[in-house]
């Protein structure tokens, strides 16, 4: 059985609540906390980026592995939409920073928000396949909105990391699913500062259909019920659809309180069903389902059914928790501030 060895997140100690970022537009800020259940969200300063997101977090996946020896890390996989570089690989970096050999195999993976996923889901098919002990999964992004864009309101930052092993697991992997279509909801050209979306057409043709896709056919392939699971976690854009999906799957409020953080997060993109994932492990007992699906535009979902381990009452202290980093020690900002940290006036060069 292969999973999860060690797991950890990073998020961003800023903030900016979405009154400051309506005040400036002009915008319902009432409307974006009513109906898209959006409070504040992260926003990294001018020193993070997506390479540093992905060094902090399997930092603290580390310190939960305890015994994995890094020489035995043989890939790092960074799945983002937000790579530093164009040409440059975010792996190679992180791979040094973490202290792993030159001896492994380094990719980044993209596939808008659901890349952080995919970057899992080949890890854990590689140490599946006893290819190599262990393997390092990153999910991570700093995401871009434009001035005034509804994406303003939600385009945030973080990551998460997990170790995939056969040994010593916190968390069993027994059951994976994914489904994809081309379905073109969201993009960004080359060159392109920004992304552009379809407006509404996001909702239920992009994200609704193939997150119901992958879920049904998960539950149906493990033989599972809703009820069977102690929580759940979906890809969070905003506040209400996951909560709408979770709902018309058959997921009570409960099972996806753990994991759902956008409202006072943001979307983080690639991070956000993993980093819901870290703060379900953070609360779990053994012997706990973890139900989690993924999205990303163009588009797909990746879908998971995990398994906690007694280990997990060892290791849940090793390292900070998701929700102390969400809730602690925070330091909120004004829109010239943020507008400053995002490079969003940019000289004519």
């Amino acid at each position: 059985m292969a999973g999860i060895v060690g797991y950890g997140a990073h998020l961003p100690r800023h903030r900016i609540k979405v009154e400051e970022i309506a005040k400036v537009w002009g915008a319902d800020a009432p409307s974006y906390k009513r109906g898209l259940m959006l409070r504040e969200k992260s926003v990294p300063p001018p020193d993070m980026d997506t390479i540093t997101l992905s060094v902090e977090a399997p930092r603290r996946a580390l310190a939960r592995a305890q015994t994995v020896d890094r020489a035995e890390i043989g890939a790092v996989y960074v799945g983002s939409e937000s790579h530093p570089y164009a040409v440059k690989p975010s792996g190679t970096v992180v791979a040094e920073a973490i202290g792993a050999t030159p001896d492994i195999h380094c990719a980044d993976f993209e596939f808008a928000c659901k890349a952080g996923s995919e970057a899992m889901f080949v890890a854990l098919s590689h140490v599946s396949a006893n290819q190599m002990p262990y393997a390092l999964a990153i999910a991570a992004d700093t995401s871009q909105g434009a001035p005034s864009d509804a994406l303003e309101f939600s385009a945030s930052a973080g990551a998460a990391a997990f170790i995939m092993g056969r040994d010593n697991l916190v968390a069993e992997c027994l059951h994976t699913h994914s489904y994809m279509t081309d379905m073109p909801d969201f993009w960004r050209r080359e060159h392109q500062f920004y992304p552009q979306h379809g407006g509404r057409f996001t909702g239920e043709e992009a994200y609704f259909a193939h997150t119901r896709g992958a879920s049904l056919a998960l539950l149906k392939k493990s033989g599972l019920k809703p009820a069977d699971f102690r929580y759940a976690v979906f890809h969070q854009p905003n506040g209400k659809f996951p909560q709408r999906v979770s709902r018309e799957l058959g997921f009570t409020q409960e099972q996806i309180d753990p994991g759902w953080l956008s409202p006072r997060l943001g979307n983080t993109y690639s991070g956000a069903s993993p980093i819901g994932l870290t703060g379900c492990l953070d609360v779990s007992a053994p012997g706990d389902l973890i139900f989690m699906c993924s999205y990303g535009s163009g588009a797909g979902s990746d879908a998971f059914v995990w398994r906690v381990t007694e280990r997990i009452d060892a290791v849940r202290d090793l390292a900070v928790g998701t929700h102390r980093l969400l809730d602690e020690n925070l330091i909120y900002v004004d829109y010239g501030t943020y507008v400053k940290y995002r490079r969003k006036i940019r000289k004519n060069e």
